[in-house]
Order: C-alpha cells, then sequence, then structure tokens
C-alpha cells in the first residue's frame, strides 16, 4: 500500500493532509483517491451521509443549522435567482438565447465541469456561458460575481436533485490537468504556509476564532452562494480567491487554468452528491 494510501486509512492517528501533501499526485489514481476521500471524512464525521456534506458546517454543527434553516425560510439570494432567469430567457442582440449554447433546459450543472478532448482543457459551467455569449456577439461577463452569479444561481436551482458526476477520462492531458488541481489543493502556500487541506481535510470541525472549518467533501454543491461577508452572491472562484488571500498568498485568475483544475479535482471527490445551490452562508 502506497504511503498516501496509509495515510488517509490511519486519518486518526497520522494527518493525511501532510503526508499526501509530500507524495507525488501520481501516487494513486483518481477512482482511489474518490474512495480513500470519502472513507476519511465518513470516518471523521460518523452518522453525516454523503449527500448531507453537500450542506457544508450545517451537516456537523446543529446550532448554525438552525440558523440557517430559519435564513433559507426567505433565501436572500431569491431575488438573484429571479434576475439569472430574466437574462435566460431575454434575447442576445442576434436575438439567440442561452438555450442556443445549452438546449432549452437550464439546468445544466450535471454537465460541469468536463475534459474537453479537443481543447485540451476543463471546461466549467461559468467558462461555457461567457464563451456562449462571445459565440453569439455579447461581452463577456465577470466571473467572480454580479450577473453571471445571479444567472449561475437560476441555473444551480434548476439543477437542484442533480448528481455530481465528474468523470476523469483515462487520457494523459485530463490526469495532468486532475493531478495539477490535487496538488494545488494539497500545497501549501502563502505568508501562512496553509493548504485548502490544512483547514478542509486536516481541521475540518475545528474551530477558528468563532467559525467552524466545513469539510471539503461537498464543497463544489451548493454554489454560487450568497454570503453574509459579502452581501451578495458570489461564484465559487471567487471563493478560491478569498481562500488565497486569506494565507496571503497572491491569488490566480478566476477561470484560469489553476483554478479550473483545482474545481476540477475538487467536484470528482464530491462525485454522488447532490446539487443543491444556491445557498446561504456566514
Amino acid at each position: 500500500m502506497k504511503l498516501n494510501k496509509l495515510a488517509i486509512a490511519a486519518a486518526c492517528l497520522l494527518s493525511a493532509a501532510t503526508v499526501m501533501a509530500d507524495k507525488k499526485a501520481t501516487d494513486t489514481t483518481p477512482a482511489e483517491d474518490l474512495k480513500l476521500y470519502r472513507d476519511y471524512f465518513q470516518k471523521r464525521f460518523p452518522g453525516v451521509s454523503m449527500n448531507e456534506f453537500g450542506n457544508g458546517v450545517y451537516a456537523i454543527d446543529k446550532v448554525s443549522r438552525d440558523s440557517w434553516v430559519a435564513i433559507e425560510d426567505f433565501p436572500p439570494y431569491e431575488p438573484m435567482m429571479e434576475a439569472g432567469e430574466t437574462m435566460w430567457n431575454t434575447p442576445f442582440a442576434n436575438g439567440k438565447t442561452y438555450g442556443s449554447c445549452f438546449g432549452d433546459d437550464p439546468a445544466q450543472r450535471k454537465n460541469y465541469p468536463y475534459w474537453d478532448s479537443k481543447r485540451k482543457m476543463v471546461i466549467t459551467l461559468p467558462l461555457a456561458i461567457n464563451e456562449c455569449r462571445e459565440a453569439n456577439g455579447e461581452k463577456p461577463l465577470k466571473y467572480k460575481k454580479g450577473a453571471i452569479a445571479d444567472l449561475l444561481a437560476y441555473m444551480a436551482y434548476e439543477s437542484r436533485g442533480q448528481q455530481i458526476t465528474v468523470e476523469i477520462p483515462d487520457d494523459p492531458d485530463a490526469l495532468a490537468a486532475y493531478n495539477e488541481g490535487k496538488s494545488f489543493y494539497f500545497a501549501r502556500r502563502g505568508q501562512l504556509n496553509f493548504s485548502c487541506a490544512g483547514c478542509h481535510m486536516e481541521s475540518s470541525g475545528m474551530h477558528v476564532r468563532t467559525d467552524i472549518l466545513s469539510p471539503e467533501l461537498g464543497h463544489t454543491s451548493n454554489w454560487p452562494v450568497y454570503r453574509s461577508k459579502w452581501g451578495e452572491l458570489g461564484t465559487l472562484h471567487r471563493r478560491f480567491t478569498g481562500c488565497n488571500k486569506q494565507v496571503r498568498a497572491k491569488p490566480f485568475k478566476a477561470q484560469g487554468r489553476e483554478y479550473r483544475n483545482l474545481e476540477f479535482f475538487l467536484s470528482h471527490m464530491n462525485n454522488g452528491i447532490e446539487f443543491n445551490g444556491p445557498s446561504a452562508r456566514k
């Protein structure tokens, strides 16, 4: 058994994140990673169902969950979701709509992200939205908030109940992109020398001041998110940017290769969990 596999299997005794960070990303296959990853979180949080992990910290903390349930009775993202529906149905200047790119069904979350073998790159839903706009003579939207978050909120709502099913093709380039995302997740960075895994795997469930660190399992299921801290909707890559800044690391470009490959890896680790966006968070 390879060392990084053994580390996760012995997660209660050893820091899997630390050990895996010291090993090559290619030591395990995506299928092996998925099993080990699920086992780690299910052992760390016994009694939490796979699908419940899609609710983030609210899956593991009752006090936080009660407040969240009350907020979801009157979701703050509802007006943005309605604006997104209007966007979906409003024709471009050429008379076409988003349906010309995605078909008539806005419930597209199950199809993204995916590996495009011809272009040799990961395609995410926000990237596809902007490529649709540009193909129809429209200007691309900014990726972190605003109109694109509104449209994503509507598409996410229509996609609720679909499961994350991200396949990693048996293709050297696809595996390279996946492993780059995996390496990013376990790499320490910034002046604080933290990794994604350090917070959301190794320290998941622990407190940082008044906040509880959420388990990463399920993290890609609930976007876009209305954060009280932001006072608005934001995208997954906006959150990636914020995490990098919090550890005092220079963030990468939203929808650049680094963050798309990270999303590719994390989404594969979340396979089987239902999409439940948009959602509200602290």
